[in-house]
């Protein structure tokens, strides 16, 4: 292969896999590899297509100002091309968006606003509503609005479509696809509708989205439900949305999603998104209810690498109550990062303070267990550190043990939450212990996470 001219070269032709190892029923399952495209997603086509027809019809000049409402994939896209062409980027982006998909965009130049995103279409907080309204007070600012614009659906159309049905060797049966601005399923209901009329299309969609009951019936629900699912799933329907050559929908839980992704990582070696999870088990669902074969096209819609410290973070999905850690009844219930699973960062007391200094960054902790021989010698903190050093900076150098408490309280796994709560207002962090065993610490926003569980 030659060298290409630049990043926004390597957008599509992305490659397809046949799944070797997931129970797939009667079917052959095929997934199109949105996630080697340069930002990682498959709407790396539609920024190129929106960007490209804005500049074609003079609404975009050089050096212009691009603003979009996205869940975030459409951001790091957008962000890619106006980068190598030189626009400013202005992304607002609810709040229930990955830190990995931030920080991704904000290296790459662009600006974020954060907003809310338990608010629906119409209100000022509504990611897309705030959006517009923010281009319309930048003179010449163009808002690329997705959910609105054809040259959305046109890039897969004439891109995503074609290339599916020739690495396909035209047979195929079943295209299984998410809807978030509508561009790929609408996209690809026009080119198979002229090119390959016999495919069907079927819907894979969030709980809570709006869009399978629409399908289903053809009414659109007065009140839509909440998922953590991100990219896919809407609140209504697109202007841009051609629904109407989809043959069925099938609603996948958040925990159904985010698990089925786990399993195509452990089986297939393939590390998608939370769309990808339910791409997946939508068309591990439509497979094993076949009685003939067929074959069926689904997508990673995006790389996993955006969701680590989501849904491959477990104690993300303990938190969530998508997965069970064996249970105590008692305060060991509690504990985050248990001692006994190696769960537990901890120090010595003879390593240096800049070693204790590097695992609090390193891992996000305030404070450190300091552990001799498994046994639970002492605790350092932040403002232990912090005091050992200050002034003295050359005291980075010193053990541990100098800086450390050994005067420590401690609870037992049968005390009750009132005893934890008394020490949280004494401002320590609960060391649970018993006999000489180190169980674990309990910090406030762990009580706080298994109190929210007990209302579910």
């Amino acid at each position: 292969m030659q060298p290409l001219a630049n990043a926004m070269a390597l957008i599509g032709n992305t490659p397809m896999v046949r799944v070797a190892n997931l129970d797939t029923g009667p079917c052959e399952l095929y997934l199109k590899l949105e996630n080697m495209n340069p930002t990682g997603s498959v709407k790396d086509r539609i920024g190129l297509s929106m960007i490209e027809a804005a500049e074609a019809s003079g609404e975009l000049t050089p050096g212009g100002t691009i603003v979009e409402g996205t869940a975030g994939n459409t951001g790091l896209a957008l962000a890619l091309v106006a980068q190598q062409k030189g626009y400013r980027m202005i992304l607002v982006i609810p709040d229930k968006m990955s830190r990995e998909k931030i920080f991704h965009l904000k290296a790459m130049g662009a600006e974020v606003v954060m907003t809310r995103s338990d608010v629906a279409k119409g209100h000022p907080e509504y990611y897309q509503d705030k959006a517009a309204a923010i281009a319309q007070d930048i003179p010449g600012a163009v808002f690329i609005n997705q959910f609105g614009n054809p040259a959305n659906p046109l890039a897969h159309e004439r891109g995503t479509g074609p290339e599916i049905l020739r690495q396909m060797d035209g047979r195929l049966d079943a295209v299984v696809c998410g809807v978030g601005s509508s561009g790929t399923m609408t996209g690809l209901s026009r080119y198979f509708a002229q090119a390959a009329p016999a495919v069907e299309l079927v819907l894979a969609d969030p709980e809570g989205s709006v869009l399978a009951e629409y399908v289903r019936s053809g009414h659109l629900g007065t009140k839509s439900g909440s998922w953590l699912v991100e990219g896919i799933g809407e609140d209504f329907i697109p202007s841009i949305a051609d629904l109407s050559r989809v043959s069925q929908a099938i609603t996948i839980s958040d925990k159904e999603s985010l698990l089925c992704g786990r399993e195509l990582l452990r089986c297939e070696g393939i590390l998608g998104g939370t769309s990808t999870g339910t791409c997946v088990a939508a068309a591990l669902h439509y497979c094993r209810a076949q009685s003939q074969p067929k074959r069926v096209v689904s997508f990673v819609c995006d790389t996993g690498n955006k969701y680590l410290s989501k849904m491959y973070n477990n104690h993300w999905l303990e938190d969530q109550g998508f997965i069970e850690r064996r249970q105590y009844g008692d305060l060991r219930d509690l504990i985050r990062h248990p001692y006994a699973e190696h769960d537990t960062v901890v120090v010595t007391p003879d390593e240096p303070l800049t070693t204790a200094y590097a695992r609090m960054k390193l891992y996000d902790v305030s404070q450190l267990p300091v552990m001799q021989d498994d046994r639970l010698v002492g605790i350092i903190d932040e403002s232990d550190v912090l005091m050992a050093v200050y002034g003295h900076e050359d005291h980075f150098k010193a053990p541990v043990r100098e800086a450390m408490i050994t005067q420590l309280q401690e609870l037992t796994p049968s005390d009750n939450l009132d005893a934890l709560v008394a020490v949280f207002q004494e401002d320590h962090v609960a060391i649970v212990t018993e006999g000489d065993s180190f169980h674990g610490l309990i910090t406030r926003i762990d009580l706080l996470n298994y109190l929210r569980r007990r209302i579910d």
